[in-house]
């Protein structure tokens, strides 16, 4: 059955076209086929339109949609399957922004690689920033559930050769890779930021580098590994190592120097924390004309700390919860200059943070009952052994504890303030303290590593694959830190927002056809704040001969 049309010529020379529904049957005296009208709906010109359209709806109602669809059109579309395009775009444009691609490309020079070496190390890139996974998880993410753009397959072998080529590129692809992108955001390298993290290994033997030590992941049940990272006041990572997991905070400033001198940042100050405070780090930090600021401990027993929190001045406010205190110590070779801060309201919390813990010392004093009474001298040992509470009691000559007044009264003496030095005479009170501030960026590239990026636990067992394992989230931190700084939002709402942004295939009987589904505002906000051009609407279009 199907529906035909037919045409009538009038006397007036006009043709008028009818549509009928019809079907073939045999004629029995000719043999042939002829059709025969099971019914005329009309005039082509004057057919009632709603009229066909709740027949074919009625008539759907017996087929599938598929059936139908093919019915109506050979050539209709079917939707195959859709994948995420928008992050792994806005990633690789970035990419290619800083050039990475012509790095690699460069740092391959002759080696005779057939397989898709850079392709390899985008995608494990991408990934820690989009959807971390192992790596035999990489190769399913982007054969089935990413549209990376990659030219062709990347397989679990271009992944681990990828790996093992970085490794052999490392300082210089360090080097390049940040001053790509120090020439691209015209960065100022003034202030470095430097510090260290541990992060564990998923095993428990330890070796030369997988080395039990001060866990800051509290995992000391786990082997680990010392991560440094340098990072600039705009949070960008300069470059990152990898130490053996008993490495000390101290030990590692001669070697970061190092590495770094042949990279003419120019003038630099070092910011750091208290742990890298010693006498020698500070002569390395001053080789080359370089300068520091350092935190420094309040609670040793250094006589020239004594000296500069005894100092007496008024302090000057320089911001809301802010007031420092210029303090010089000494004079010749053995000057130096100190900046005293003062946090007015974190003054008040570790008031209150401490009356809490002497109330709680009172009652549990209190509880502890006749010193002499069973189990009393090993729970008097766990009291003044314990880290928060045991530094405020003392124990009398008969063996009764009371709280320690005078160690009450040098504490409240420290309320809200921590003591800063710097080799760097050029700049202000106000400057130091501030600048020390950001050194909270580090501790936020920290977070991003260990959270967003699943930089831990490593599984790998070789080295090298840990060292390769860091440098790829160390790009991937660079990726990210671009995105957030020129869109002014975080990766965790960039992130969501472009992955909504999908590849859709749809096979006809004559090929495919691979498009893109329509940027909302937010997308199209994002991807204009980077100076990204949207992706085409259409990606491929495959037709069969």
């Amino acid at each position: 059955m199907y529906v035909r049309t037919i045409s009538r010529k009038n006397k007036d020379g006009s043709v008028t076209t009818y549509v009928q529904l019809a079907h073939n049957i045999r004629d029995p005296q000719s043999g042939f086929a002829r059709a025969k009208v099971v019914h005329t709906f009309g005039r082509a010109d004057a057919l009632d339109v709603a009229a066909l359209r709740r027949l074919v709806k009625s008539l759907c109602r017996f087929i599938s949609p598929e059936e139908a669809l093919e019915a109506r059109d050979s050539r209709a579309l079917r939707f195959i399957h859709s994948r995420p395009l928008g992050g792994a775009y806005l990633l690789r444009k970035i990419w290619e922004r800083l050039e990475l691609q012509t790095v690699l490309t460069k740092a391959l020079g002759k080696r005779n690689f057939a397989a898709p070496i850079e392709w390899a190390v985008f995608a494990m890139v991408a990934n820690r920033a989009l959807a971390p996974d192992s790596k035999r998880g990489v190769e399913e993410w982007v054969g089935e559930d990413v549209a990376l753009g990659n030219p062709e397959p990347i397989s679990l072998q271009h992944l681990y050769r990828a790996m093992d080529f970085l490794l052999t590129q490392d300082a210089e692809l360090q080097k390049e890779v940040f001053f790509a992108t120090a020439d691209l955001l015209n960065l100022e390298v003034d202030l470095l930021f430097f510090d260290t993290t541990t992060t564990y290994v998923e095993c428990e033997e330890e070796d030369d580098f997988r080395r039990y030590g001060h866990s800051k992941d509290s995992r000391p049940d786990r082997p680990q590994v010392v991560i440094g990272l340098a990072v600039t006041k705009e949070g960008l990572p300069v470059r990152c190592w990898v130490l053996p997991g008993n490495t000390q905070d101290m030990t590692t400033v001669e070697r970061i120097k190092a590495d770094l001198r042949g990279w003419r940042l120019g003038r630099c100050v070092w910011v750091m924390d208290r742990g890298m405070s010693s006498e020698e780090n500070r002569v390395v930090l001053q080789q080359g004309g370089g300068h520091y600021i350092l935190g420094e401990k309040l609670r040793d027993s250094q006589a020239v700390h004594r000296e500069a929190l005894s100092t007496p001045g008024r302090y000057q406010k320089v911001r809301d919860n802010l007031e420092v205190k210029e303090i010089v110590v000494g004079e010749g070779e053995r000057r130096r200059r100190f900046v005293l801060v003062f946090n007015p309201e974190q003054a008040q919390k570790d008031k209150a943070g401490r009356e809490e813990t002497l109330k709680k010392i009172e009652e549990t004093i209190k509880a502890l009952g006749d010193p002499e009474g069973p189990g009393h001298k090993k729970s008097v040992c766990a009291l003044l052994s314990h880290r928060t509470m045991g530094r405020f009691i003392r124990q009398t000559k008969t063996g009764k504890l009371r709280i320690n007044l005078a160690k009450v009264q040098e504490e409240e003496a420290l309320d809200g303030k921590y003591l800063l030095s710097t080799s760097d005479d050029s700049l202000s009170a106000e400057d130091v303290a501030l600048g020390y501030k950001q050194l909270a960026e580090v501790e936020r590239a920290f977070r991003t590593l260990k959270t967003t990026l699943d930089l831990r636990p490593l599984y790998h067992r070789k080295e090298e694959r840990i060292r390769a394992h860091v440098l790829l989230c160390y790009l991937a931190l660079l990726l990210v830190r671009i995105a957030e700084r020129e869109t002014g939002e975080t990766w965790d709402r960039i992130r969501p927002i472009m992955e909504r942004l999908h590849l859709g295939e749809f096979s006809l009987k004559d090929g495919r056809v691979l498009q893109r589904t329509e940027l909302n505002a937010d997308q199209a906000n994002i991807l204009n704040r980077l100076k990204i051009a949207p992706p085409p609407a259409v990606y491929d279009v495959q037709l069969r001969a």
